[in-house]
């Protein structure tokens, strides 16, 4: 059987399980969504005191295989491994507090998207490790991707060793230097469309320090994802670590939301919805930011937000960091 690794996300349909896993999958063989609220195993706690449940289907098999992919990731550093466990198949309580404890969180309530490529001093990720270790994952399988979302190479085994093999040519793929000082950033979010969220803080690091414009792209029709922990369920209502944004980040003068599939609910994770200025077309927002800055200013383009990312961004010069 299979069972989709969806943590918090909101629950798949056939039509995402026939692009997943092909359309004779699903009529060959049982697939489920992971259901957070219900059916969960109690293991209990790790040594950094989370507690762990997990899906009480996963649990009852015999043999526990993992298919999840090395992309870099905001606070786990890179997903794979052990974190298609947590959150993957765990109950809310336990993402909850794994993500609420073991993650720095803003004075604004909000999970800081600051740790992208960081593992073994990695807090956040080493629980994870161990919460899949208390559920018995038997073999884990980690799919590099392009930006096509190709896959290019395939590192499987142990949990923590196939992972960290995957991460040394991770680094390698995905890492960029890190522009600065610019006037305006226009930064994509495409292998993750529906997390735009994900590109607003690196914009954000790449303005000058006197501010500038950031552009978020975002173009996915089924728009951006349910996540029952982190986003909005009513104007300052949502998720355990929804934190309900009041102003723009630190140097950011102006933001825009580029394209049609982005509604107004959905920039409740990106920033203050009522200072963000949705536009349609690119010949619009070009016509924005020339009004702004005339025919002269310094533009940084980032292709995929969600796969690129910048370890030395916003350090000062010189900087090392564990992974270098």
């Amino acid at each position: 059987r299979f069972i989709a690794a969806l943590g918090l996300h909101g629950a798949m349909k056939l039509m995402d399980f026939q692009k997943k896993l092909g359309e004779e999958i699903p009529q060959k063989y049982l697939v489920f969504n992971h259901n957070p609220y219900e059916n969960c195993t109690y293991l209990g706690e790790t040594s950094r005191g989370i507690p762990v449940s997990v899906n009480s289907e996963f649990m009852a098999c015999d043999l526990k295989v993992s298919v999840g992919s090395l992309v870099p990731h905001p606070t786990a550093g890179f997903g794979g491994g052990g974190k298609m466990i947590l959150p993957g198949v765990s109950s809310t309580e336990s993402i909850a507090a794994n993500h609420g404890k073991l993650c720095t969180i803003s004075d604004a309530g909000v999970m800081v998207l600051d740790t992208w490529g960081r593992v073994d001093d990695n807090n956040q990720r080493l629980d994870m490790e161990e919460i899949a270790r208390m559920a018995g994952l038997d073999f884990s399988i980690n799919a590099l991707v392009n930006i096509n979302r190709d896959t290019i190479a395939l590192f499987c085994g142990d949990l923590v060793e196939a992972q960290r093999e995957g991460v040394k040519m991770a680094r390698k793929v995905y890492a960029c230097e890190a522009p600065s000082d610019a006037d305006i950033v226009v930064a994509n979010a495409y292998a993750k469309a529906n997390e735009a969220a994900l590109v607003a803080g690196l914009g954000n690091k790449m303005l000058k320090e006197s501010g500038g414009d950031l552009v978020i792209i975002g173009n996915i029709p089924e728009g951006q994802i349910c996540h029952y922990l982190g986003r909005s369920f009513g104007k300052k209502i949502g998720g355990q670590l929804y934190g309900h944004h009041t102003k723009l980040p630190s140097r950011v003068k102006r933001m825009f939301a580029l394209g049609p599939y982005i509604d107004k609910a959905g920039l409740d994770w990106i920033g203050p919805i009522d200072q963000i200025t949705i536009l349609n077309s690119w010949a619009e927002i070009l016509d924005a930011l020339k009004k702004n800055h005339g025919n002269k200013a310094k533009a940084v383009v980032v292709p995929d937000g969600t796969l690129q990312y910048f370890p030395h961004s916003g350090l000062p010069k010189g900087t090392t960091i564990p992974g270098d």
